[in-house]
């Protein structure tokens, strides 16, 4: 039995896949799906987050094991995600057997400006970082990164996530640990070992740009899936989709 571990990106918590797990789970009934929160976020909160995406792999690995999951897992992950797990299978080969690497970036192959649209700082500062409102800070986030839900839709999510936020409240400063996390990864010239990685992108994205998926793509041949309007977060703007794309990559693979 596979065993599908599911990361998310920066200052998001296991929760914040919705009903992706279900749907990866439809897709794939004879496999394991795990989600897990990396340091700061969700269930761990309170614990500083690692200012190097390396950290993170020591903390997933452990949390991981104590759990009494062990190698090799299939990893989904999403923007930071994505970061964590290419450090994973880089530092420790053989651990990670497949993995999707979904709308992440990296500074090999891609600028800072593509790799967080400008555009967006305002919004990521005053109505992010500096936010009073939780409300308000989900509103301003699902409006970065999502594409394909309707308005009334945005406004429950905002409403759920922010009680999310209410009961695991990332800090200030664990939000900027993750982004310079982010921003001095430096991924490897060739990945490591020879799990298949795909890369899965969403055409739409207006927090990181989609160039940056496509660079990944080329700069380490991989094979690119890519939907024509899903934006950041692609697995709630299209989680059947994603769910079938992973189901026909892994029995292809």
């Amino acid at each position: 039995m596979r065993t599908w571990v599911l990361l998310r990106g920066l200052i998001r918590e296991q929760r914040h896949w919705g009903g992706f797990p279900e749907q990866m789970q439809a897709a794939l009934p004879e496999d394991r799906i795990v989600t897990v929160d990396l340091p700061g976020n969700g269930s761990l909160c309170q614990t500083p987050s690692p200012t190097r995406i390396e950290d993170m792999v020591a903390a997933l690995r452990k949390s991981l094991s104590d759990q009494d999951l062990r190698p090799p897992f299939h990893v989904v992950a999403l923007s930071l995600g994505a970061m964590t797990t290419i450090s994973w299978i880089n530092d420790y080969p053989g651990e990670v057997a497949a993995a999707a690497l979904i709308n992440s970036s990296v500074a090999r192959f891609s600028p800072f400006w593509q790799r967080l649209r400008p555009a967006n700082y305002r919004s990521i500062v005053m109505d992010g970082l500096l936010a009073r409102s939780l409300i308000q800070k989900e509103r301003a986030i699902l409006a970065m990164t999502t594409n394909l839900t309707d308005t009334q839709t945005q406004e429950d999510l905002a409403v759920e996530w922010a009680e999310f936020a209410r009961q695991n409240p990332v800090s200030r400063a664990n939000s900027l640990r993750q982004l310079l996390a982010a921003a001095r990864f430096h991924a490897p010239i060739r990945l490591a070992g020879s799990a298949p990685v795909l890369i899965v992108n969403g055409a739409g994205d207006r927090l990181v740009d989609p160039r940056c998926s496509a660079a990944m793509a080329r700069g380490w041949g991989l094979p690119i899936r890519v939907h024509p309007t899903a934006g950041h977060d692609l697995t709630l703007d299209a989680g059947e989709w994603a769910a079938e794309v992973l189901q026909q990559w892994v029995r292809s693979a």
